[in-house]
């Protein structure tokens, strides 16, 4: 086989379809445009707005500001990942003041998630808000431990 021997599926290429090209050719004449009015003229056509007569379809939708409904009482977290505790020696204690002093923070005012990507080498002592299962059983097992804080 070689590359001129290639060929697209069979239907998988469809010619376009000429118009304007005589009458024996099925779409002479008119050219599928109607005869005179806005739709026949170069450049013409309508706003989408424009729907003859109905209400236009974004007049008959629900007006939403923005893209749906947002919880007033929504707890946004600050997410931390395992591999990104790897700086921090063994035996020290994981809060999110250090954290915030180490620039793992994106907004120090919310609470801290402890999430279980990478690994964890060090025994540490972790006191944040919340932490994953995954990310748990990982610091049980480097020989560190957990405490929950209240948020």
């Amino acid at each position: 086989m070689k590359l001129n021997d290639l060929k697209p599926n069979e239907g998988a290429k469809k010619a376009k379809r000429r118009v304007g090209r005589g009458i024996s050719a099925g779409q002479g004449k008119t050219a599928g445009r109607g005869t005179k009015g806005q739709g026949a003229r170069s450049g013409g056509g309508t706003r989408l707005y424009q729907q003859g007569g109905n209400l236009p379809f974004y007049r008959r939708l629900p007006f939403m500001r923005g893209k749906g409904f947002t919880p007033l009482h929504r707890v946004e977290y600050n997410e931390v990942n395992l591999d990104q505790l790897a700086s921090f020696p063994a035996g020290s204690e994981i809060t999110p003041e250090s954290l915030m002093e180490a620039h793992l923070l994106r907004e120090p005012h919310n609470p801290v998630k402890i999430l279980g990507r990478g690994d964890v080498q060090a025994a540490l002592t972790v006191r944040v808000h919340r932490v994953t299962k995954s990310a748990a059983e990982k610091i049980a097992a480097a020989g560190g431990r957990v405490e929950t804080l209240e948020s």
